[in-house]
């Protein structure tokens, strides 16, 4: 009998690490060799460029309010043309001297929203505190009560104006799509047709043409003597037209739950109403999370087109402040990016939040 030897094994080397920096940089910018020659062409343009944007927007760049001083440097960004205009650019035409009114308006209604994107308030007085901050939103933004002066709505602008639209579209826009997706997959043929009609109508034309026909059309169907104040007509327009889009990004999501389970909701005696609420809603929406706040995100930007009929929010507020004044005119680049910059912490905001949401809500599947 041969008496068994032992033999060591060879050590094996050592996992690689999957975590940090330098992995994260080996993985996503030096994967392979067309990855690594697109992140050295990417490098060489940046370190190209860099130095020169850096030149012009920070070193050399202008701070001071003084338009002369602007023209003097000539190699540089005009970053004083915002000290000199913010207040214009941010409030419109609001008073000059009631424009503490607004501010306080806007830090409420701002509040307010973030309140909403935390889990710990989605209680039932959430939607008494809405009414609340509303009220006192355009309380103050309007005035003619508690001392204050009568502000019409078409001098309201600027941020203000920009967040108030987009807030209110996107709350009243949803519901509103929900009943549409919902309505287009009815067994009832009225139901089903109006919805339709309503999606590929309204899908069918522009926001210009529907802020243009909301603005100057439709008053011309009202009586004699009724008029609608431009800011609801602009807010109806902006609304519906959201609410047409959205409402097939959640029909999307519909379509995606299994016919089974609407079969086995049935089988147990839910009606369909039970259904909706508690197994085919949760899971659509879940699902369709980053299609709904790419909407969220197309309705905050699109409220710049209501320029067109004469309300001023923050990209109108900017060439008003500019179109105006001869000496800054030139320094318009510096003025559209310093609104970029607020479109774009926003934006990016609402992103990074749509993306809690969908990890939150699809925690049962990632198990």
């Amino acid at each position: 009998m041969t008496a068994n030897t032992y033999q060591a094994i060879a050590a094996r080397p050592a996992p690689v690490n999957t975590e940090g920096a330098a992995a994260w940089i080996k993985t996503n910018l030096l994967g392979d060799w067309s990855t690594t020659l697109s992140t050295f062409i990417i490098a060489s343009l940046m370190l190209w460029y860099l130095p020169q944007l850096l030149n012009w927007a920070l070193w050399h760049a202008s701070w001071l309010p003084n338009a002369d001083a602007c023209r003097a440097s000539g190699v540089g960004a005009c970053w004083g043309v915002i000290a000199e205009k913010y207040r214009l650019i941010i409030f419109g035409r609001y008073p000059f001297e009631q424009q503490w009114r607004p501010l306080v308006a806007t830090l409420l209604l701002t509040g307010m929203l973030v309140a909403s994107c935390i889990r710990m308030f989605w209680k039932p007085w959430l939607v008494i505190l809405w009414a609340l901050v509303l009220a006192a939103f355009f309380t103050l933004m309007y005035g003619n009560t508690l001392g204050m002066t009568r502000v019409e709505t078409d001098r309201w602008g600027g941020l203000p104006l920009t967040i108030l639209l987009a807030s209110l579209s996107i709350v009243m826009a949803f519901p509103i799509a929900l009943a549409v997706a919902l309505g287009r997959r009815s067994k009832l043929p009225a139901i089903r047709t109006f919805c339709t009609i309503f999606v590929e109508l309204v899908r069918g034309v522009p926001l210009i043409s529907v802020l243009f026909m909301a603005s100057f059309m439709f008053p011309l169907f009202m009586p004699q003597g009724f008029t609608i104040d431009v800011l609801i007509r602009v807010l109806v327009g902006i609304t519906l037209f959201a609410a047409a889009y959205m409402a097939e990004v959640i029909r999307g999501g519909l379509q995606a739950i299994p016919k089974g389970q609407v079969e086995a909701a049935a089988t147990l005696g839910l009606s369909y109403w039970q259904t909706q609420r508690k197994i085919v809603l949760p899971q659509a929406l879940a699902m369709v999370v980053p299609g709904i706040m790419n909407n969220f995100i197309s309705i905050f930007k699109d409220t710049s087109l209501v320029t067109i009929v004469s309300l001023y929010e923050l990209t109108g507020a900017l060439g008003l402040a500019l179109n105006s004044d001869a000496d800054w005119r030139p320094f318009k680049i510096e003025g559209y990016l310093f609104i970029a910059m607020i479109y774009f912490v926003i934006c990016f905001s609402m992103s990074r939040y749509s993306l809690w949401v969908e990890k939150q809500a699809n925690k049962g599947r990632l198990r």
